[in-house]
């Protein structure tokens, strides 16, 4: 159980030395926008990842993973049939599933495909912005306000900010306990819950947004994290170890005049380089 702070750095170490010394497969089935980023991603934090996604071999290939990735950021009736009976698979195995609801909101295609795996299958951790954490908390009726869905992207009026981080927390937290899940709703300011503690992490920066897969690479690490750990402690690892890497790719970019397409490399480099000293004395992490 997490009750402070203290805790919570405490566990960063063990939890990162559980990934780096285990090495979990992690089972992708995500969209081909990002899947290469995705890919390097889960191996610069220390997972192994596998990207299949055909239906006929879905039960095969979760048998062997350690964790399931659900990303549904490109939808196509086949990847559709393919997440079903993977995380079916992974329900009846007990392997983690972390579903990453992109664009969640926007159409009923997302929808109806989100409230299928969140009603019929054991959901780990959802990664996703605030905009797609309250089209869920809307679609299993938990909120009756549905929120301004600007495709992949988050609202303008949603973004976290202090204003409204009690708000938001409460609903990431009450979401949480209704689906039995860990909520990471990323943003400025992430809001990380599990149903009974809410964490806010105040790292990351405002270029992470600029580049394509910043958060379906930080799905795929939660997955890497999340396989080997404690799903709560697990989704803070992974949140932390990311915003961090954004950090020093900025200041990179910065010192050496550079732009977005650097900031990319850097950000896989910098994952590639967390450590424990950084995870512990450069987070700014709270309890709500």
């Amino acid at each position: 159980m997490i009750n402070n702070i203290e805790d919570i750095k405490e566990n960063l170490k063990n939890s990162l030395e559980n990934v780096r010394k285990n090495n979990p497969l992690t089972h992708c089935i995500t969209n081909s926008v990002t899947i290469n980023d995705c890919a390097n991603a889960v191996l610069a934090i220390g997972g192994s990842p596998i990207m299949a996604e055909d239906e006929e071999e879905m039960e095969e290939v979760v048998e062997i993973a350690d964790v399931l990735v659900i990303n549904i950021g490109k939808l196509s009736k086949e990847q559709i049939k393919a997440m079903n009976v993977s995380a079916a698979h992974a329900t009846k195995t007990n392997t983690p599933i972390v579903l990453d609801p992109v664009g969640a909101g926007i159409s009923q295609l997302r929808n109806n495909t989100i409230k299928y795996l969140v009603e019929n299958n054991n959901i780990t951790a959802i990664r996703g912005n605030i905009s797609e954490i309250k089209a869920i908390a809307n679609i299993v009726g938990l909120l009756n306000t549905e929120s301004a869905a600007k495709g992949v992207d988050v609202s303008e009026d949603d973004i976290i900010s202090r204003d409204n981080l009690e708000i938001n927390g409460n609903l990431v937290k009450e979401l949480a306990k209704k689906l039995d899940t860990v909520i990471i709703a990323s943003g400025p300011l992430d809001i990380i819950s599990n149903g009974e503690t809410i964490v806010v992490l105040d790292n990351g920066d405002e270029m992470m947004p600029l580049i394509t897969g910043s958060g379906c690479m930080l799905t795929s690490i939660v997955g890497s994290c999340v396989a080997v750990n404690d799903p709560f402690e697990g989704s803070i690892l992974a949140s932390i170890a990311m915003s961090l890497a954004g950090e020093k790719a900025r200041k990179q970019v910065d010192e050496n005049d550079l732009g977005t397409g650097s900031f990319r490399t850097f950000l896989i480099d910098y994952l590639y380089k967390t450590n424990v000293e950084s995870l512990i004395n450069e987070s700014k992490i709270e309890i709500l």
